[in-house]
């Protein structure tokens, strides 16, 4: 559903997607109803994500930047999460285009217009971890992704801080590291969907879950950790970013919960959520990604909090409880309830 407001104009890129619909479900729940949708609206599978959103128009991807020179000068914020997120994919030249040529397309058309700018970064930036998970600008040039996905977010992050050092930025930018991120949105990513989304679908389906084994010696199967963050969680963030856009708060962050989780505490409150008692074994990790697979991660916020972000962030129990309840069980997606608005 597509309504114009006269109010602040706020473009969302890849709002067809996970994190980009439930930012725009965030927005909607504020009363931000002038929203332009930008992503590729062809695709059915991830229609349920954007139906019931109120906004002004929906734009397709391809002629975004058309768009924008006819508009620019009604447009307030820019929202860049669109990507493509596959960690599976190698293809370099995949990722080079939509990951890298087209956010610098993004981020000049902010320069030139003089927009504000929020884009999505990745933990997989950090690969194994082994230069911390530090989100101190020195550390960027160090890193070692361990995919080509990571490696197109890093390529980007880098570019996009030597630009800040020639003062060809926009006058507010933040490039945001999203951890692990699950919840409401996420149905159509298959393989790349969270693992509470497939260990609630294995559940119902066979009353038990597996999980990847361990195929390193210093972690125990299942206890491989991640830090899991909630996706509205993360929108919070983004709309708090909105309100406080400072020169001096320009820079990259770190976007999870902050606390690294094992995939059986994930497994367990996942079940927990469903009423069922844990039923849980392990399978090798698939041979394509055995050798990127992260281990451990978890997001230092201490920068984040520096700017005045004081909000806690959802337990994972609290979080899964939340997902599972109100959104897996009755096939809910996280939008405007238009009859209420």
């Amino acid at each position: 559903m597509c309504l114009s407001y006269l109010c602040l104009m706020i473009v969302i890129t890849g709002a067809a997607g996970f994190i980009g619909s439930a930012l725009a479900a965030r927005l909607n729940e504020s009363r931000f109803y002038d929203l332009v949708l930008v992503d590729d609206f062809s695709r059915s599978d991830k229609k349920a994500n954007h139906e019931g959103l109120i906004c002004s128009e929906k734009v397709d991807r391809q002629d975004f930047f058309d768009w924008l020179d006819q508009n620019e000068n009604q447009v307030q914020f820019i929202f860049h999460l669109g990507a493509r997120t596959d960690t599976t994919e190698q293809s370099k030249a995949i990722f080079d285009e939509l990951n890298v040529a087209y956010s610098q397309k993004v981020w000049k058309a902010c320069v030139k217009y003089g927009l504000p700018l929020v884009y999505a970064s990745s933990a997989a930036t950090y690969g194994g971890g082994e230069f911390g998970y530090s989100d101190d600008h020195a550390c960027v040039q160090e890193l070692r992704p361990l995919n080509p996905y990571g490696a197109s977010k890093n390529e980007f992050d880098q570019w996009a801080l030597e630009q800040e050092e020639t003062g060809s930025s926009p006058y507010f930018w933040v490039g945001l590291k999203f951890f692990n991120v699950f919840g409401p949105n996420e149905f159509h990513k298959g393989r790349m969907a969270s693992v509470v989304f497939h260990t609630f679908n294995q559940v119902n389906q066979t009353g038990a879950m597996k999980l990847f084994r361990s195929h390193r010696p210093d972690f125990e199967d299942g206890c491989q950790s991640r830090d899991f963050v909630y996706v509205k969680d993360l929108a919070e963030v983004c709309f708090f970013l909105m309100h406080h856009r400072k020169r001096s708060s320009c820079g990259l962050y770190n976007l999870g919960s902050g606390k690294a989780r094992t995939f059986l505490d994930l497994a367990k409150a996942t079940f927990s959520a469903m009423q069922r008692e844990p039923s849980i074994s392990f399978i090798d990790t698939p041979e394509d990604i055995r050798d990127t697979y992260q281990y451990f991660t978890e997001a230092d916020l201490s920068k984040l909090r520096s700017i005045g972000y004081d909000k806690p962030f959802a337990s994972l129990e609290d979080a899964i409880d939340d997902y599972v309840k109100h959104y897996l069980v009755p096939h809910q997606t996280w939008g405007a309830d238009t009859e209420k608005v």
